[in-house]
């Protein structure tokens, strides 16, 4: 591709491919440990160059016309579906995704947030006028009121390694459409996708400046993106301790923040439930992409007189998912993202088991082949006091407690610093709802771990600030703005 020569990737700043002050590094496949291309790393210098592009070309793109805006996302859509195959390869080789994972969750869901966005109706920004009879200082007078969404301005988006495609799309996709800019920082373990979605952008007409990736794996180069005084808002997606650090460096300047943070989803299992149900959607959940996703129910609280089973049909679910190569068509649990990583979610089940975590199923490396490789794993007779029950895993590791009554599912379920997507079981409908209501979770799935695309998405605590997704990501990437007149 036009954007690659022979020693690495490009950054892309101000619509120019340049070459990285610092040099390159390697990403590895997590499924064969060889490297797979080589990444750019970016200076301070440079990530503030792509911040000032971005300033510079926010006025003429703010301008521009919602439909051509809108125009552009669709051609970008229709390119990223167009080359499907050889992007979700790339994400593979990059993240250790199974195939279909590659295809449909990342590379898919990609197409489906640019095609959204390309189709935003009026109607899903615009706030109603107003007219009151009550003029300033008691006077009678008509005054009217609009209300309108303007952008935020220059948005830096970080993104997380889980989703190289998925979660920058839903980043960039309606910061674009309500005329923002953007300087994208991908994740260090997988930065080379986000340079053929910017590719993909540029191919689809946007003008320059208003896309910049720049990347590195200096803590510097994040810091920049964040700090840069020509940066009016961050959008980030990662671990809570990061989003932390982030939200002290923003509110330096008040810079507005959307962040999606860590989770330690709870499952509440109740006596009625539809135990194949349940046992199926928190098997295949938290074995989802080897358990590296924020959204996975990886803390079942079981009420007692089902607890048992529960654990012995969830023990046997996940001792039967095929791990190992993610380009195999019946691979379910591929790779989790290196080897750090790997040694890291290892370190919590043995700390599970010292804790008196009863050790059911997985815990062991499948092979001894390459690739990072995590069996599923379920500790059982856990309490709520244990670190593996407390503290976010990121990886194929579910803990199963028990409860009696409803109170203390509830009690349970909120008894922690997070709170981005629980969930509940249980045949009683107007209970399920019941509780669902009393979680203090920015979603709630009953009776299912499937997600609604146009669901306003965040968490509660430590999980996250703001909400996105559907008409609330265009919301949250906009400030509303009050113009008021005399009648």
């Amino acid at each position: 591709m036009s954007s690659q020569v022979a020693d690495g990737q490009r950054l892309f700043v101000g619509g120019e491919w340049v070459e990285p002050d610092g040099g390159h590094y390697a990403v590895v496949d997590p499924a064969t440990e060889e490297t797979v291309g080589w990444a750019p790393e970016a200076s301070r210098d440079q990530v503030h160059a792509a911040a000032a592009a971005a300033r510079e070309a926010f006025g003429p793109w703010s301008r521009t016309p919602a439909e051509e805006r809108a125009a552009i996302l669709g051609r970008a859509a229709d390119i990223v579906r167009g080359r499907l195959v050889p992007y979700a390869e790339l994400a593979q080789a990059e993240t250790g995704a199974t195939t279909g994972t590659a295809r449909g969750m990342q590379v898919g869901v990609a197409t489906a947030r640019f095609r959204r966005y390309a189709t935003v109706e009026p109607a899903e920004w615009a706030i109603p006028p107003q007219v009151n009879e009550a003029g300033p200082f008691g006077r009678a007078a008509v005054m009217g009121a609009l209300a309108v969404r303007q952008p935020v301005g220059v948005v830096t988006c970080i993104t997380s390694y889980n989703n190289p495609w998925a979660n920058p799309a839903g980043k960039i996709a309606p910061a674009l459409a309500m005329g923002n800019t953007v300087v994208v920082k991908p994740a260090p373990q997988d930065p080379l996708s986000v340079y053929r979605m910017a590719e993909a952008l540029e191919a689809a007409g946007v003008p320059r400046g208003v896309v910049n990736v720049v990347n590195g794996q200096a803590v510097e180069v994040g810091e920049a993106a964040v700090a840069s005084p020509d940066v009016d808002m961050v959008s980030f997606t990662g671990s809570t301790a990061v989003g932390q650090r982030i939200a002290e460096v923003c509110g330096r300047d008040m810079k507005r923040q959307l962040m999606e943070l860590g989770g330690k989803g709870a499952a509440v299992v109740f006596d009625d439930a539809d135990l194949a149900s349940a046992v199926s959607g928190i098997a295949t959940t938290f074995s989802f992409y080897s358990g590296q996703i924020c959204t996975a129910p990886t803390r079942v609280l079981a009420q007692r007189g089902v607890y048992d089973r529960l654990v012995e049909q969830l023990a046997a679910y996940a001792s039967r998912l095929k791990v190992g190569d993610p380009r195999s068509p019946d691979t379910v649990v591929g790779p989790v993202i290196s080897a750090a990583h790997r040694e890291r979610v290892e370190s919590y089940v043995e700390l599970g088991r010292k804790e008196g975590a009863v050790l059911v199923t997985g815990g062991e490396r499948p092979s001894a082949g390459p690739g990072f490789l995590v069996a599923p794993t379920v500790l059982a007779d856990c309490t709520p006091e244990m670190r593996v029950v407390r503290e976010e895993i990121f990886g194929p590791v579910v803990v199963v407690v028990p409860f009696d009554e409803e109170e203390e599912g509830i009690a349970l379920a909120n008894d922690s610093d997070y709170g981005l997507i629980d969930y509940v079981w249980s045949g009683d409908v107007a209970r399920a709802f019941r509780v669902a209501r009393r979680l203090r979770a920015g979603g709630v799935g009953v009776n299912t771990v499937g997600r609604n695309m146009e669901a306003p998405f965040g968490g509660f605590k430590r999980s996250g600030v703001g909400r996105d997704v559907g008409a609330y990501a265009l919301h949250a990437y906009s400030e509303v703005q009050a113009i008021v007149w005399a009648g």
